[in-house]
């Protein structure tokens, strides 16, 4: 499904990924951890087209046959609406829209069928337990609530990968673990290929491969 080769990445001469390569499979869980600094999120952003990498002629970045080295910024744009859900630590919901407007939200910017996502909302909804707070504004949910919300609409236009970046960061235990509850659920009962970047040892232990990233490489 996702093919990288030879990807490296510097911040101001300091290389940050150090010619790493991956296959990822459709339908796999995998948890990259390690230290603070390691590359982690770094790597995920490529993965996710939102950040740049170091160009190189052996560098590939392969998602099914798309060669993603070779799209445009407006072509990136929309190939991530289509395939990519992100679910970040901070829930990046808007203030000013309600729990169903933020969910939405992507597939008004991708202009995809109306009808088809208010199913998907409605589906979403009943998976994640957040019927009854689709009318409500961010400012009223519980840090718990926030973050099922970020996972809807990271799901909201069927991507064919999610990527989650320290989603259980701000979370107390109990909400942590109905999150890591969901990732596995969503992984198995939708099929979703999913990449969760930790650096918590235990959530790392959810997803059905742990790859250590240290240092730009992988451990």
């Amino acid at each position: 499904m996702i093919r990288v080769k030879n990807l490296s990445k510097s911040y101001n001469n300091q290389l940050v990924l150090d010619n790493v390569s991956i296959d990822i499979k459709k339908g796999d869980f995998i948890s990259i951890v390690g230290p603070s600094g390691a590359g982690k999120t770094t790597f995920l952003n490529i993965i996710g087209t939102i950040d740049t990498y170091d160009k190189n002629k052996n560098t590939s970045l392969l998602f099914n046959k798309t060669d993603l080295t070779k799209l445009s910024d407006d072509e990136l744009s929309l190939f991530r609406n289509k395939n990519i859900g992100f679910i970040f630590q901070f829930h990046q919901l808007l203030p000013e829209l309600s729990v169903k407007e933020n969910i939405l939200l992507p597939s008004m910017i991708g202009k995809l069928d109306k009808d088809k996502s208010m199913k998907n909302l409605n589906s979403l909804s009943n998976i994640l337990s957040i019927n009854n707070i689709l009318e409500k504004k961010p400012e009223f949910l519980s840090g718990g609530e926030k973050q099922r919300v970020a996972v809807a609409r990271a799901l909201i236009n069927n991507p064919s990968i999610l990527l989650a970046d320290e989603p259980t960061g701000n979370l107390d235990s109990e909400n942590a673990e109905k999150i890591h509850k969901l990732f596995k659920k969503i992984n198995k009962d939708l099929n979703v290929t999913i990449i969760l970047v930790t650096h918590n040892k235990g959530f790392s232990k959810i997803a059905n491969k742990s790859i250590l990233l240290k240092d730009g490489k992988w451990g």
